[in-house]
């Protein structure tokens, strides 16, 4: 099989590395993550200008192509940098929901301000009891005339803060946990009824909780169908996964580079660390796990376009490869360095900080090792 990437995707890739290598330093991001905005609207601008957004779209869209693998591309690149732009949530997940479930009319009114850059998008599909299942849902969106009326409350929408509208996730119909019953709706920030408390989350970036209160919701907002948008949402998320895990491989690459870096430097009893052999050994492990993320990620990027179980157990393969490298890569990371590892001043403590999240991200390896065993028995 040909994993070479095509001349556009590795123009794509250059211009993230540039974007990256330019603005994104660890000392810029520092600022960015610690302003009280938390991000840069003229960045989000640019991602614009430099096509990024349209990047998981397809032509007739207004997109670049419109296949993982693009996003794939840029995600790792944003990865190395640990860009907080919100590229995940609007693009891929609110870009997403809407290219797959989306109305002729939805679709043509919201996917060019989300390639335009004028339009922030976050997923409001967690809930504070739901854990990981998708389908255990507490908000509920009412009949009312023309539309619906949603109360609920929905937590950890990453990019809240800087959204210009939620896509929801509510039960119109059936028990909290049934597969039936699940709607997604488009929601505007500024309707009446909608208020989030903002929040930093650890690893940098900044989250909201989002109540509903009596939302009224038009039928044009559905996303897909009434009552069955469950399998829509289980398909958007596994997407977010192979989009996820391009960003762990590109954290995981960074990683083990300031690894290797630093036992070059560092001198224990006259010499380099890096010399002594258990550091060798640890250090390749490190980057054994890095490569085979990288396999993993290819993998689940590629199945994105299969039917929905292959789809299903690759996102779930992949989300436990990532979890455990993850894990193994920052652990090590941080140990080799010694205590500066994980001071606020080493680049290697945030890096280890996005790779844990990333993996509680979407569900973590018991959930998806769960859902792999269910799919294959």
């Amino acid at each position: 099989m040909d994993f070479s990437f095509t001349e556009e995707q590795t123009l794509l890739r250059n211009m993230v590395q540039r974007f990256v290598q330019d603005n994104y330093d660890f000392e810029s991001r520092q600022k960015i993550v610690h302003s009280d905005e938390g991000w840069k609207k003229e960045y989000w601008a640019q991602f614009a200008e430099l096509g990024l957004l349209a990047a998981p779209f397809a032509e007739e869209l207004g997109g670049l192509g419109g296949s993982a693998i693009d996003t794939m591309v840029v995600m790792e690149e944003l990865g190395k940098g640990m860009v907080v732009e919100p590229y995940l949530p609007t693009a891929v997940l609110g870009g997403g929901f809407l290219k797959h479930g989306g109305s002729d009319a939805l679709k043509g009114e919201v996917i060019p301000t989300i390639i335009d850059g004028s339009c922030v998008i976050a997923a409001a599909y967690a809930e504070p009891k739901g854990r990981y299942n998708l389908a255990d849902l507490s908000t509920t969106a009412k009949k009312d005339g023309g539309g619906f009326v949603l109360n609920g409350h929905k937590a950890v929408a990453l990019g809240g803060p800087w959204a210009d509208k939620f896509v929801v996730t509510a039960r119109t119909s059936g028990g909290q946990r049934d597969e039936g019953g699940v709607t997604v709706f488009l929601v505007d920030k500024n309707a009446d009824g909608v208020s989030t408390r903002d929040y930093p989350t650890v690893d940098g970036y900044r989250a909201s909780d989002v109540m509903l209160d009596n939302v009224k919701v038009d039928a044009a907002n559905v996303i897909g169908d009434v009552d069955g948008g469950l399998p829509l949402v289980e398909k958007v998320i596994d997407e977010g996964i192979a989009a996820l895990s391009a960003e762990a491989i590109g954290v995981m690459k960074m990683l083990v580079d300031d690894t290797i870096e630093y036992s070059r430097n560092r001198k224990q009893f006259g010499v380099p660390i890096g010399s002594f052999q258990v550091l060798q050994h640890r250090m390749v492990d490190m980057y054994l796990n890095y490569e085979q993320s990288v396999s993993m990620t290819y993998m689940v990027n590629i199945k994105m376009d299969e039917d929905d179980a292959e789809r299903k157990k690759a996102a779930s393969a992949a989300k436990v490869q990532i979890g455990k490298s993850g894990r193994f890569v920052g652990q090590n990371a941080v140990q080799i360095h010694g205590g500066m590892g994980i001071t606020e001043e080493l680049r290697v403590g945030h890096y280890f900080k996005r790779v844990t999240m990333i993996d509680t991200q979407f569900g973590n390896v018991d959930h998806h090792m769960k859902r792999y065993a269910a799919l294959t028995e």
